[in-house]
Parts: C-alpha cells; sequence; structure tokens
C-alpha cells in the first residue's frame, strides 16, 4: 500500500508545472529532431495542399524522431526528476 501511495505522490505534480514540463519536452524534442524539421520545412516550401502526400516521407521521418523526446514516458521520468529536485531542495 505504501508503494502505490509513493508512487501516486510520485506522478503528482501541479499542473503548472506539468504544463512547463510539456513545454521543456517540446522545446527538447525539437531542438534533438531539428535535421527532420529542416527537411520537412524544405520539402514544404512553396506548396499548400500538396504538402499533404509531397512531405509525407519527410512527415513520417520528423514524427517518429519527436515521439522518441515527447511520449508519455519520457514526462513522467521528468515529473519523477522534478519532484526529486524539490524534494532535496526542501532537506536542505
Amino acid at each position: 500500500m505504501a508503494n502505490l501511495q509513493e508512487r501516486a505522490r510520485e506522478n503528482q505534480v501541479k499542473k503548472k508545472v506539468e504544463e512547463a514540463l510539456r513545454s521543456k519536452m517540446k522545446e527538447k524534442a525539437l531542438k534533438e529532431c531539428n535535421g527532420y524539421v529542416a527537411k520537412y520545412a524544405e520539402c514544404a516550401k512553396g506548396r499548400t495542399i500538396s504538402v499533404a502526400w509531397h512531405c509525407r516521407q519527410q512527415a513520417k521521418e520528423l514524427n517518429e524522431c519527436l515521439h522518441q523526446y515527447t511520449n508519455d514516458s519520457v514526462l513522467e521520468e521528468m515529473k519523477r526528476n522534478y519532484i526529486l529536485e524539490e524534494e532535496a531542495k526542501a532537506t536542505n
């Protein structure tokens, strides 16, 4: 029972903190996937509706890269790290 409560406490962070962590996660993902972003942007340049089918491969590669850095397990890890940092600050 204590283990369940501990896990629940670990995963609880304030909404504003979670939003900030999500923003940080997205920022890191875009930085890490910058090459894919550039390839997609180059493909999309000068296109409107045709982007959907002409740049399909670049979009797929970009989304696969972004998903590595923006999934639930990454967010949960960031939450755990945040909570551990806050607890360390509180004990000092």
